[in-house]
């Protein structure tokens, strides 16, 4: 049975992560590919009880360790016991945020020094990267402007300058890695929906 492939899609807060990866998945089951669409922090009920932990607002405050131990313990969870399995029997697996979130979260906006999060990272998920990520990028006014009217979890309540160092850690990621690839996200809906496919077409033509 051929593997099957590992698409993630990264971005801050309010770059229209939640519309696009159901378009996303559209375009894969037009092809009649069987896919798992799945997220990160979460995923399986345990991971999501930490989800929860991550997301709420209380009055003690989480050290940044802290946080990044929890991410990757759901994150060792979810691939042990959902994308790995997905993969091994030929399914596509499609995941709201992976380790690159964490590197630009944690790493660029908490300042959770590379070292450790590349241990932590080996030991959670191993050799388990994605074939393809796709990130949404906006300037973080754009982004928080769009999330200015909704509840806040703890994440989306940090300031301007934790989400620029965010985004300076995802573009930073792009940079280097060849599996990513951005989108301007400030386009409109039909503009990054054309690039996404244009992204798709481009990603499964070697595939036969």
């Amino acid at each position: 049975m051929t593997r099957g492939r590992f698409i993630t899609l990264e971005g801050v807060e309010g770059v229209g992560k939640t519309t696009n990866i159901e378009f996303i998945r559209e375009l894969i089951e037009q092809k009649e590919i069987d896919v798992l669409v799945t997220r990160e922090p979460g995923g399986t009920p345990l991971a999501e009880d930490i989800r929860e932990v991550l997301l709420q607002i209380r009055d003690e405050s989480m050290d940044p360790i802290t946080e990044t131990l929890l991410i990757f313990a759901a994150r060792s969870q979810h691939v042990a016991n959902v994308i790995e399995p997905a993969l091994s029997d030929g399914r596509w697996v499609l995941c709201d945020r992976y380790t690159d979130a964490t590197y630009a979260y944690q790493g660029g906006g908490r300042g959770v020094p590379l070292d450790a999060l590349e241990r932590l990272a080996e030991l959670a998920q191993g050799s388990l990267w994605p074939d393809l990520t796709i990130y949404l990028d906006a300037p973080v006014s754009t982004a928080l402007g769009r999330i200015a009217d909704r509840q806040h979890d703890r994440f989306e309540s940090e300031n301007h300058e934790f989400f620029a160092r965010v985004r300076a850690g995802y573009l930073a990621i792009v940079e280097r890695e060849q599996r990513a690839v951005l989108i301007d996200a400030t386009q409109s809906l039909e503009e990054v929906q054309s690039r996404l496919v244009e992204i798709m077409n481009n990603f499964w033509d070697p595939l036969g």
